[in-house]
């Protein structure tokens, strides 16, 4: 059954090769001053800084810059942000990179103009938007977190030990986005298969909850088989314009809010990572799916039909002569066999972590208990014990 629901998306899309012939219009419609933000060299190297570059200059636009945004941005790098836009009276933050540039530009969008500490008003107390928010746009690198098509900022707080996510409102959301799926043929291996995981992650934290047979499960479900097929199309030829281009759409997809539309959604995998990345400084979708493994082995006997279904439908289990705890088990061995295909990692050791960290990043875990099982502290201890 689906549950009532209300669903907008106020983000303009330019999908394709030549999406990036529409910026020149879009800055018709926003102020002179503009803050192009981006990581390291990757958008130079690739030719896209100067491309870009060109287009604002031609577009009579003054340009400040913020570049060196990390994986997982930092408060300090957010709050360089928010000196430049005070000081240049920014019009619009333009996020070239990844789903972190585009999550600190949204970071430094909400903060600019707020009068307490920004990290405690709006990451860890979610007070209300109460001031002036300077819009965002977005041209997407690489692709994962979904962050081009919604209101998600993710912060790391280094002196706190904090990595908190906050989704934002409608006004904060880019107000338009270009993705070109040639801008992510350069993405390395280890970065490409992590941010197809970060994709499967958001899909299954909202499929693994209720257990409800509706159109939003069916939805996600071709979103998973299409990005499980597209990304073994991709690790064959890095350049492979239709793999590469499925794999953009279905992040896009995969968290811009429909593909949430009447579920609960469960989010206690991404709760866990949050705090390992806060230690670790891990790639995301790499912790996700680390974590992944025994938290659903854990927690899949309290949603025993939804298991069921995601063995048969995603991974293909026959159910003839099986008991419905054996076919959900080997739905879980299956996706451990495809991350073991991909090269994806499934141990916390390997991105950092060591023992002493385990029961740090245990106290610092947001419990939401939204999914099928609400944890208690002793079982996230247990589960990051299970995936070191």
């Amino acid at each position: 059954m689906l549950r009532s629901f209300s669903f907008y998306n106020p983000t303009k899309i330019y999908f394709g090769k030549d999406s990036l012939d529409n910026l020149k219009a879009e800055l018709s419609n926003y102020g002179d001053t503009l803050l192009l933000t981006y990581g390291k060299n990757a958008v130079k190297s690739m030719g896209l800084y100067d491309q870009v570059t060109d287009i604002l200059k031609d577009a009579g636009k003054k340009v400040v810059e913020l570049s060196g945004v990390m994986p997982n941005p930092t408060y300090t790098k957010l709050m360089e942000g928010v000196k430049l836009v005070k000081e240049n009276n920014v019009s619009l933050i333009l996020a070239v990179g990844g789903g972190s540039v585009i999550d600190c530009a949204k970071g430094i969008a909400v903060s600019a103009y707020c009068e307490d500490d920004p990290f405690e008003t709006y990451w860890l107390k979610y007070k209300g938007l109460a001031n002036k928010i300077v819009p965002v746009a977005s041209i997407l690198t690489m692709v994962g977190t979904g962050s081009e098509m919604n209101g998600g900022s993710v912060i790391t707080h280094e002196e706190m030990k904090i990595k908190a996510s906050r989704v934002f409102p409608a006004q904060v959301y880019p107000k338009f986005s270009i993705l070109n799926p040639e801008y992510t043929f350069s993405v390395p291996r280890y970065q490409m298969v992590s941010g197809v995981f970060d994709t499967m992650s958001h899909l299954m934290e909202q499929y693994f909850s209720g257990n409800d047979n509706n159109t939003t499960d069916y939805v996600i479900e071709s979103l998973l088989k299409s990005s499980i097929d597209n990304v073994r199309a991709a690790l064959k030829n890095p350049e492979d314009y239709e793999s590469r281009s499925n794999l953009m759409w279905n992040a896009t997809l995969a968290l811009n809010t429909l593909t949430g539309l009447s579920k609960v959604q469960d989010w206690q995998v991404h709760m866990i990572e949050h705090q390992l990345g806060a230690y670790t400084d891990c790639a995301h979708g790499m912790g996700l799916a680390a974590i992944s493994l025994p938290y659903y082995r854990h927690i899949y006997p309290n949603g025993l039909d939804k298991f069921v279904r995601f063995a048969k439908e995603i991974w293909g289990v026959s159910t003839e002569g099986k008991t419905k705890e054996a076919v959900a088990e080997e739905g879980i061995n299956a996706m451990e066999k495809f991350l073991n295909e991909c090269g994806i990692v499934t141990s916390i050791k390997e991105l950092g972590a060591t023992k002493e960290m385990l029961p740090k990043i245990e106290e610092s875990t947001v419990i939401l208990g939204r999914g099928y099982k609400k944890l208690t502290r002793d079982e996230i201890l247990s589960i990051l014990e299970a995936c070191f």
